[in-house]
């Protein structure tokens, strides 16, 4: 059933990087048409190269996969066009942003990204746009197509009837874990002393007692940038960094340091290296204010209160977490642990090690007591979680998985209902496929469509 590499993702990678250095030169070619916008041989190995360069696992008609991939993407662009769905310029922007943000962080730099691409990165967005632009479009389309498709009951149980038995998944036990997580604050006098000593770091850099480099590596408690002298890529609409933090930084001239500036990690100083528009590179120092053991005792005895009053129902699990968690991740998820995939269901292997010891002691249902944890930035903090439920280790079967059942004949519903869509409107454009892709039994229908073309 699954056809494609991310099943509906009919969309080409819009960067397709081929390294700066010496190559043999390969007379590109058309290998596919779909009305007026062609498909190159180049577009489809280099988003092969990129996927094998992400990690992905490559199947051996991996050309073929991503060529049916291109041609459906320019029909859904050409058929949301011809509909007048709108993309506006800030979305496309956006996109272009993450995707360069997202390359960066796999070369390792703005740099490193540039020498590979043999382009600046204003250069690669700008022949990335319009493929962003066409993307958008497709999947615009195709949200419009698949809009409607829902799924019953009795479809979910008709597709598990469908499974023959001894191909049913067997599944590892599976938890819904719950948290209220709040993190001690540190005292006016130990803020005080962070912000003094930030600000002498301040005074040693612009009196050139020292760099801001070296100090970042001796004193800067981020994990992610003291090791490169405090040194980070910024993007003023990237929404996983703190506003406050980006709108210092964005202040600032090159080689200017700002003024202490709080965010919700700790405080900061941070000096602009150079800016481009809405790119920047930045260091930056945190230091996070000590917390005291009487801190840290008043909010267990908070969570203490909370988790009785929850027992007491005076509040739901939810309501509480809603009411006072400071865990970042339940602004999105809500107050359950999500697993890589967005589900709520996680197995043991995805917990960390300080939850699965509190795990030990509880049965489905109940509360831990308030427990004082480390996050993964370093900060202390308090949590009470709740055990919702806990699954025995098992083959597929309604009664547990019915969730899961229920989403996987969604995906094949809407995968029918889509390509059905496709069948009826392939007649509407020109189509053309290469002939040496003969060999692929995904382009069987494209093919037909050509040649039904030709008879007209």
């Amino acid at each position: 059933m699954m056809k494609y590499f991310s099943f509906f993702s009919f969309f080409l990678f819009s960067f397709c990087l081929v390294n700066g250095q010496p190559q043999k030169v390969v007379a590109d070619k058309i290998i596919g048409i779909v009305g007026d916008r062609i498909i190159l041989q180049s577009d489809i190995k280099n988003a092969v190269a990129d996927l094998a360069r992400q990690g992905t696992t490559v199947p051996e008609n991996a050309d073929c996969l991503v060529l049916e991939q291109a041609l459906t993407s320019k029909l859904l662009m050409l058929q949301a066009e011809k509909d007048s769905l709108k993309v506006t310029d800030e979305e496309i922007e956006a996109e272009l942003d993450q995707r360069v943000r997202y390359f960066v962080s796999m070369y390792g730099s703005q740099e490193a990204l540039e020498t590979t691409a043999g382009k600046t990165i204003y250069q690669i967005k700008d022949d990335a746009r319009e493929s962003v632009r066409e993307n958008k479009l497709a999947k615009a389309m195709q949200e419009k197509i698949l809009s409607n498709v829902k799924i019953t009951p009795a479809e979910a149980e008709a597709y598990f009837n469908r499974i023959p038995k001894d191909s049913l998944p067997f599944y590892e036990s599976e938890l819904e874990i719950g948290q209220i997580v709040v993190y001690p604050k540190a005292t006016r006098d130990l803020d005080k002393y962070i912000i003094d000593e930030l600000n002498n770091y301040k005074t040693q850099v612009e009196s050139k007692v020292t760099t801001f480099d070296q100090l970042a590596k001796r004193y800067s408690e981020d994990p992610g940038s003291k090791d490169q002298g405090g040194q980070m890529q910024i993007n003023r609409n990237d929404k996983g960094i703190d506003p406050t933090f980006l709108a210092a930084a964005f202040r600032l001239k090159n080689g200017e340091i700002s003024p202490v500036i709080k965010s919700k990690f700790g405080y900061h100083i941070i000096q602009m290296v150079q800016r481009n528009g809405d790119d920047a590179v930045i260091r930056h120092i945190l230091r996070i204010p000590p917390i005291t053991d009487e801190e840290v005792a008043k909010s267990v005895s908070q969570l203490d209160s909370v988790r009785s009053k929850i027992i007491a129902g005076t509040y739901s699990f939810a309501t509480a977490a809603g009411k006072y968690s400071e865990d970042e991740a339940a602004k999105y998820t809500g107050p359950y642990i999500a697993a890589p995939n967005g589900s709520t269901y996680v197995t043991i292997d995805q917990l960390d090690k300080g939850i699965v010891e509190m795990l030990n002691k509880l049965k489905v249902g109940e509360y831990s007591q308030p427990t004082v944890f480390t996050d993964e930035r370093g900060k202390k903090g308090v949590r009470i979680i709740y055990l919702k439920s806990r699954s025995e280790p098992h083959r597929m079967n309604l009664r547990d998985d019915y969730d899961k059942i229920a989403q996987i004949a969604l995906e094949e519903k809407k995968y029918k209902a889509l390509d059905k869509w496709l069948e009826t409107h392939m007649s509407n454009y020109y189509i053309m496929v290469d002939p040496n892709s003969a060999n692929c039994s995904q382009l069987q229908k494209w093919k037909q469509a050509e040649t039904t073309a030709k008879a007209k």
